[in-house]
């Protein structure tokens, strides 16, 4: 039976022990493996209180307290923890455990990916390695002694410096490593495998010089050269941005194939999921390369923000991901297009973290509750986290925002703090009260702002109300209004800046009115004429925008702030297919920016895109009709084709460079408008169009035209796009990572026989659903796919259900992040929600079901109960 026990931020209690040091020996063998832990344990309370350790799916073998090796009625051996009785007071204990990393299918702890033993122990995977103290506010310094087979495992590899190694008898060598810094146990990392490697060097600015490894499998060691440029420009950028400089002496990153995340950032030792490290012009895409930057850039900035100071406990998981989701997000806006960066970011969060606040898995970015925490790892805390962190900034002023970040560093260095310690480092620097801004942090949902104006001629006065509209939480109750940062300005006929005069009210700075009532009304004098009012400029604050009296195709072709523009454009798409109304405005909006040759290409691939599937449903918000959506946003494109075609074609053959694979800004932008081109194209029935892509797949030297080409072949010229796919399965049949694509592609086609294609491809010899990569591609795709998945006959909700099921075996947080493709159930047509409802039962009924899987599906379930 599932355990279904909650753990509550309201009960966390002071650690009753300390684990000041942990010496930790590993004995390697291909079918077990043999820890020895050597802890020093502190008391720190002054009762009679026993000393219990965590632990789970472990071979307990031996337990000495202060030398003496307790007998059996010493030790209380619990499925999930290891009870001392007689241990309550300081003390040093040695623990032997075994553990069996090739069977270990969970991917927490230690494991086995390929020939190469790794861990992953965020949130709670140590304690699968050996008993202890494993919560976040154990700060603990370690030292790690690994012995393995010396041909097999050549490269041994822990946290820290390497002090010492050597070889021992019988072919078995071993490496020391000592971490002078204190860390928690999700930080700790070890990897034994025999690897090629990538190095250089970096120069801090105190002149260190460190030496950096990737480590991958033999072979891809040339795909490495990206993302070691990506570390190099991430460490200098936290230097100037932030004042952060590395505090070890080497810096190690191992790239695997079968990882449940995307990175972990342990002290030193990063472990990456391989497709966030390894790329070439041949086998990654533009996007991909952009992905490795960022992540790689992440996975850095933990460095200070989450290992020097990390989290108390796991509800503070925000504290630590928010603010680095917001330092990478802007260091890749430093290094790219920064516009084109703020865009894209607000797509990701609209597409993953709307869709969850608005349903029954909603939560605040410090949730309060859990049942298990690997399901907390959301786009909420990330995401959402984020955009926290960005209205601190804004509220504060960059000048005030690095003083307060300083602060904050000094302060709580090698402490486990909470979200509170890191909002009085900003409050200490900041004018304003921020008591009412951390609403952001205990609320859920997406609020909401409804905006109206008013302008007098006669006292050129323009009165601009805002009104907040607050929903409830997801258990019904009420929420208070939030403050937060709006950016504006007032543009004139001609699309310039109109000076701002508030009266009776200054603005904060740099045009930006601070929202913190139901209902306000700011006026504005001295506006000689009507203005149009451009809001939320650069997407200042997470919410959703409505604006009466609204001219968006106006701001579309004249607004100076490139996200405004955007989100102009995106919405009177919407307002085109979700209503009756003639598209003829759009399309001539769309023909203007088109036709505008001052508009950066990269910039205007974004202008030129439609509002997704995805995003069409969450407008709709209740009473889905999938198809209806998509058979929409289909006529659009076909309309916007048809009267643009000649000039499509003549752009497409201008930027088509199919030689081309440089990474510079002009060639992505080039790639991706001829490719946004060739999207509307494709829609036509066109024979001519259908032998563009085929000789783009043939002839790109660049995964990104490729797979653009490929993509839109199998969707709309599945007979032609056979031989590619065949060519495309047979050139990277041997390339694990790349084939991904192969997969994802076939499983996102939004053509018919799409769920039976991929019930064909879960055969493929290449196919394996223990490799968490594969189940994305393949799967996670699919869910994705909203025309197939939400199909009305129920039958994408049928085989998806039992796949998580099938998945819950072997890895549970794999199986639980596809049961949140069942999300949107509460915001279906009825004849979806009863497909869902029947999956979402059947899946319950399975009486082994993980805790991971069960949380999820009962709260999409049983929501509003």
């Amino acid at each position: 039976m599932t355990n279904t026990t909650m753990t509550y931020l309201k009960d966390y209690e002071p650690l009753a022990f300390h684990i000041t040091r942990c010496d930790l020996e590993f004995d390697i063998d291909d079918d077990r493996t043999l820890v020895t832990s050597y802890l020093h344990v502190k008391a720190l309370h002054s009762d009679e209180r026993s000393l219990w350790l965590h632990g789970e799916k472990l071979q307990l073998e031996s337990v000495y307290c202060n030398g003496r090796r307790l007998l059996d009625d010493e030790i209380d051996l619990q499925p999930e923890r290891l009870l001392l009785p007689t241990v309550r007071t300081s003390c040093q204990l040695k623990i032997v455990t075994i553990v069996y990393p090739h069977e270990n299918t969970e991917l927490e702890g230690l494991y086995k990916s390929g020939g190469i033993f790794c861990t992953q122990n965020e949130p709670e995977g140590f304690r699968r390695i050996t008993y202890f103290i494993d919560r976040p506010d154990n700060m603990t310094r370690f030292t790690t002694k690994i012995i393995a087979d010396k041909q097999k495992y050549p490269v041994l590899l822990s946290n820290g410096n390497q002090v010492r190694c050597g070889d021992l008898e019988g072919g078995r060598h071993y490496a020391v490593w000592e971490d002078p810094f204190v860390k928690p146990s999700y930080l700790f990392a070890l990897v034994a495998g025999d690897l090629g490697v990538v190095s250089s060097r970096f120069t801090t600015c105190s002149h260190r010089n460190i030496a950096l490894n990737i480590y991958c499998d033999k072979g891809n060691e040339h795909k490495c050269t990206y993302a070691m440029q990506a570390l190099k420009d991430a460490m200098a950028w936290d230097e100037e941005q932030y004042g952060r400089e590395y505090d070890l002496d080497i810096y190690n990153i191992v790239a695997v194939e079968s990882f449940n995340m995307g990175a972990m950032e342990n002290k030193g030792l990063n472990i990456f999921n391989s497709a966030y490290v390894l790329a070439n012009a041949d086998t990654a895409t533009d996007q991909n390369f952009l992905g490795i930057e960022s992540v790689i850039a992440h996975e850095y900035f933990h460095n200070w923000t989450g290992n020097r100071i990390t989290c108390r406990d796991w509800f503070q998981l925000t504290l630590k991901e928010g603010l680095t989701v917001f330092r990478d997000q802007c260091f890749s806006a430093d290094m790219n297009s920064s516009v084109v960066q703020r865009i894209r970011d607000v797509k990701a969060l609209r597409e993953r973290q709307f869709v969850e606040d608005a349903g029954p898995t909603a939560h605040s970015i410090k949730p309060d509750a859990y049942m298990e925490i690997n399901n907390f790892y959301t786009a909420t805390i990330y995401e959402k986290g984020a955009e926290v962190i960005r209205m601190f900034r804004t509220l504060l002023g960059e000048h005030a925002y690095r003083q307060a970040m300083d602060l904050y560093f000094e302060t709580f260095d090698a402490k486990a703090v909470c979200t509170e310690d890191f909002i009085w480092a900003m409050q200490q620097h900041c004018r304003l009260d921020l008591k009412p801004f951390q609403r952001w942090y205990t609320q859920m949902r997406t609020p909401q702002l409804q905006v109206s104006s008013a302008y007098n001629a006669h006292t050129c006065e323009l009165k601009v109300t805002c009104k907040q509209i607050i929903p409830d939480d997801v258990d019904g109750k009420h929420q208070e209004p939030y403050m937060y940062p709006l950016r504006m300005a007032l543009l004139n006929r001609e699309g310039r800046k109109i000076p701002l005069h508030l009266v009776n009210q200054p603005l904060i700075s740099r045009e930006i009115l601070l929202i913190t009532q139901a209902e306000e009304t700011f006026t504005f004098e001295q506006v000689e004429s009507v203005a149009q009012l451009s809001l939320n400029r650069d997407f200042s604050a997470p919410i959703k925008l409505h604006v009466n009296e609204v001219d968006r195709v106006f701001l579309m072709q004249h607004d100076d702030d490139g996200f405004v523009r955007y989100e102009s454009a995106q919405e009177e798409a919407i307002a085109t297919m979700m209503t009756d109304r003639k598209p003829h405005a759009f399309v001539d909006a769309f023909g203007v920016i088109l036709h505008d040759e001052s508009i950066d290409l990269l910039f205007k691939a974004e202008l030129l895109e439609l509002p997704s599937l995805g995003v069409l449903m969450q407008e709709k918000g209740s009473h889905i009709d999938v198809a209806a959506l998509y058979d929409a946003r289909e006529d659009l494109m076909q309309t916007l084709a048809m009267t643009y075609k000649e000039v499509m074609q003549h752009m497409y053959r201008q930027y088509h460079e199919p030689l081309n694979s440089s990474l510079d800004a002009s060639s992505q932008g080039k790639r991706a408008l001829k490719n946004r081109l060739l999207s509307y194209l494709m829609r036509l029935d066109d024979a001519s169009m259908v032998v563009l892509a085929q000789e783009q797949y043939a002839n790109s030297l660049t995964m990104t035209d490729r797979i653009a080409a490929l993509t839109l072949l199998e969707q709309f010229a599945p007979t032609h796009a056979a031989a590619a796919l065949q060519d495309f399965y047979r050139r990277y049949a041997d390339d694990t990572l790349t084939l991904n694509k192969y997969f994802a592609l076939q499983a996102a086609s939004e053509r018919e026989g799409v769920l039976e294609r991929v019930k064909i491809l879960e055969n493929d010899a290449l196919f394996d659903s223990a490799v968490p990569n594969r189940v994305r591609a393949l799967f996670g795709s699919f869910t994705r796919n909203h025309r197939h998945f939400h199909a009305v006959d129920g039958q994408g909700y049928d085989y998806i259900a039992e796949k998580i099921i099938a998945l819950d075996r072997m890895n549970p947080a794999i199986a639980s992040g596809l049961a949140g493709a069942f999300k949107q159930y509460p915001q279906m047509q009825r004849i979806n929600q009863q497909g869902m409802q029947r999956a979402l039962t059947y899946i319950l009924q399975d009486e082994s079901l993980s805790k991971n899987v069960y949380e999820i599906v009962h709260k999409i379930l049983h929501h509003g109960e």
